[in-house]
């Protein structure tokens, strides 16, 4: 624990003018953020009497061994600062708002030569119009069907897409009238682009007009006695009205706002966003944060804000934002908004009438998320603190384990042995910074060597990034960072073993306060076994001088914790807290390392009748796949046919040839290894029967 007053500027040194200030750790790590009108007197508030500071104020500033600040002009370059360096940083002290589902959106993809309406989660792109967000997919997509009648615009994927223009002939949706089935050149790409644009004036809220002029086209075709396209005309009226009545009317006047309510209490926050365009209610989200700064509603309604419109395109900001409480000061952040949209926006509290109302009813939904965010264990911050500190009193640390680290092996039956590293921080998942080995120094069922190696490599890492000034000069490593689901990183960056990081991923950071990868040590090893495995973690540390990493094991058995060089181990109660965070940092350890070990496993098994031929190579096998599309196409092509693949000579296509002559079309593909025959997933019979029992 820091001393604040051994890092506090000299008096006169800080500047009495608007900026943007940063506390880092002892490991160079920015661990808060903020902005102040006047940086002297708001520095000078963290380095009063610790015991007049809020409590969360208090474990920051003795957290952090260093403050700096940059000057800006005014208060809206400070704001837009402060925004930028908490998305690069992702500092642990600031309030970081998550969502509390995935939302679905309804996604028109203007950026494509033929634009497409889909259902779309996750980040957005750039060049795609989004609607929503919604409650359910299933709403969109009633909506949607809806619409088509009148606005025929392409919702097949790239591949149907493709495969209608192959063969001259759309699929279903344009027999039946609802594509206009540009795959076939029904309509041009300028008439489609065009019909795209009328569906997003649409679901953006500018119906009224355009449903005027359908019915004015209406009359005039009843005038004219074409009484078949007066029906149709009448038909699609009402389609879009029966789209528009599934977004409920909350406001008279055609109003477009978003009402932002807050439910706090002193350790969390929810926030509840309506989406309200042409007077109706088009899209709800909500986050959840944790109170890990003193924040009163005014300062979580300033950082909602921010992350909500801080990424977004222009016209993502209404009019009005309606608010619970207006940041302090109010106009930095109005002027944000409003350059942010181009035209004056809004930002006010709603005192009377359907707004206040509305208002009210997102508060209550506020309220809901907040009661239900509560029931939810893992996510409980209190429930984390006391499952910290019961870790550190059964293990006799002297602080709670702000990062865990948690090891496991994997392999099946001694082939293919994998090793995980996932990373808990504060009790949660910290999921950029897993990372996965491939056991170098032998094959074979050994955990306890295994685990020696690992543990040795990542903290010898940890030993020469310490040492490092930013330079890289070792030769890349086969560790690599890797996603959720196992998958490797595409690209191995020169002279490291994983890909640049994630600026958002908050980790370790050097002199420009960039992150880093292993430079970040954890408080607490666990690994996955027990004695044997904890004495090897250990012996790990010990052979590199590492003394201040506490290490212990759960084993799955009787989920016992075992500590070094103790004969008995600890029992933790079954309804502990702390014990059911090391069962999650090692469940999750144990399906990450299975994750990577059976995508290693199918890629080794998986054959191909073209791996047999001589001389081969996977650059030219890939390019042969690529020109053709498929091994049956391949298979039927002739001698002359497999010459035009650029790189390939007559004499290597007539091999290729003879190769896939001679082999079966259906024949299935065969492990070289044991003669077993591949299933489609790529895993043998034998070991899907074993798979369950001889996994590590």
């Amino acid at each position: 624990m820091a001393d604040p007053s051994s890092y506090r500027p000299k008096p006169g040194q800080i500047p009495d003018s608007p900026g943007v200030y940063k506390f880092r750790d002892e490991h160079g790590r920015v661990i808060y953020v903020g902005k102040a009108k006047s940086l002297r007197q708001r520095l000078a508030n963290y380095f009063q009497d610790l015991a007049g500071l809020h409590p969360r104020t208090r474990t920051m500033v003795t957290t952090a061994a260093s403050v700096e600040w940059t000057v800006v002009s005014t208060e809206v370059e400070a704001l837009q600062l402060e925004y930028s360096w908490i998305k690069e940083f992702d500092p642990r002290f600031n309030v970081k708002y998550r969502d509390d589902k995935s939302y679905p959106y309804l996604a028109v993809t203007l950026n494509e030569e033929f634009p497409r309406v889909q259902v779309m989660r996750g980040a957005k792109k750039k060049g795609v119009r989004y609607f929503g967000p919604y409650g359910h997919a299933w709403a969109i997509r009633e909506t949607v069907d809806l619409m088509l009648r009148v606005f025929p615009v392409r919702t097949c994927s790239a591949g149907v897409f493709k495969r209608s223009a192959q063969i001259g002939r759309p699929c279903l949706l344009g027999y039946i009238g609802k594509c206009s089935a540009p795959c076939v050149g029904r309509i041009s790409p300028e008439e489609h682009h065009e019909l795209a644009e009328e569906f997003c004036d649409f679901m953006a809220g500018r119906t009224g007009a355009y449903i005027r002029r359908l019915e004015s086209r209406m009359q005039e075709a009843a005038e004219e006695m074409e009484y078949e396209r007066a029906a149709r005309l009448r038909d699609d009226i009402g389609a879009l009205r029966r789209a528009m009545e599934k977004s409920a009317v909350v406001l008279a006047d055609a109003t477009d706002a978003d009402l932002i309510a807050v439910a706090e209490d002193e350790l969390e926050a929810a926030v509840q966003i309506f989406h309200v365009r042409g007077g109706r209610v088009r899209g709800q989200r909500g986050w959840v944060t944790d109170k890990v700064e003193a924040v009163t509603t005014s300062g979580l309604v300033e950082h909602a804000l921010q992350q909500l419109y801080g990424e977004e395109r222009g016209d993502a900001v209404p009019k009005e934002v309606l608010v619970p409480a207006l940041p302090e000061p109010v106009e930095p952040v109005a002027q944000w908004l409003s350059e942010r949209r181009g035209s004056q926006v809004s930002l006010r509290i709603p005192q009377r009438g359907d707004k206040k109302d509305l208002m009210a009813t997102v508060g209550r939904n506020a309220q809901q998320a907040l009661g239900l965010h509560k029931t939810k264990r893992a996510s409980d911050l209190t429930t984390r603190s006391r499952a910290l500190e019961e870790i550190a009193g059964a293990l006799g640390l002297d602080a709670v384990p702000l990062r865990i680290e948690c090891f496991d092996i994997s392999h099946l039956q001694g082939d293919d042995v994998v090793a995980s590293m996932v990373v808990f921080e504060d009790g949660l998942a910290r999921k950029s910074e897993y990372r996965r080995f491939q056991i170098k120094s032998f094959q074979g069922q050994d955990d306890v060597r295994s685990m020696h190696e690992v543990i040795g490599r990542r903290f010898k890492r940890y030993l020469q990034e310490k040492q490092k000034s930013g330079e890289w000069t070792e030769e890349p490593s086969d560790d690599a960072r890797v996603d959720d689901n196992g998958a490797t990183a595409a690209t191995v960056t020169a002279g490291r073993d994983d890909l640049e990081p994630d600026p958002m991923a908050g980790r370790p950071t050097d002199e420009d306060g960039r992150p880093k990868r292993f430079a970040y040590p954890p408080q607490l090893v666990v690994v996955d076994g027990g004695a044997p495995q904890v004495a090897a973690a250990r012996r790990a540390l010990d052979e590199l001088g590492i003394d201040d990493v506490a290490v212990c094991g759960l084993a799955k058995r009787l989920e016992e914790v075992w500590l070094p060089e103790e004969d008995d181990p600890v029992v933790l109660p079954r309804s502990s807290e702390g014990l059911y965070l090391l069962q999650r940092v090692r469940d999750e350890a144990h399906r990450f390392a299975i994750a990577y070990q059976r995508s290693k496993r199918t890629k080794r098994l998986k054959s191909s009748p073209l791996d047999a031929v001589a001389g081969l190579g996977d650059t030219r096998r890939q390019a042969l796949l690529k020109h053709f599309g498929s091994l049956k196409k391949l298979r039927a092509a002739t001698v002359d046919e497999i010459c035009e693949v650029p790189g390939v000579g007559r004499k290597t296509a007539e091999t290729v040839a003879a190769a896939l002559a001679g082999a079966a079309p259906s024949a299935p593909a065969v492990n070289t290894a044991t003669g077993e025959i591949i299933e489609d997933d790529g895993v043998p019979p034998a070991a899907l029967s074993a798979e369950r029992g001889q996994e590590r």
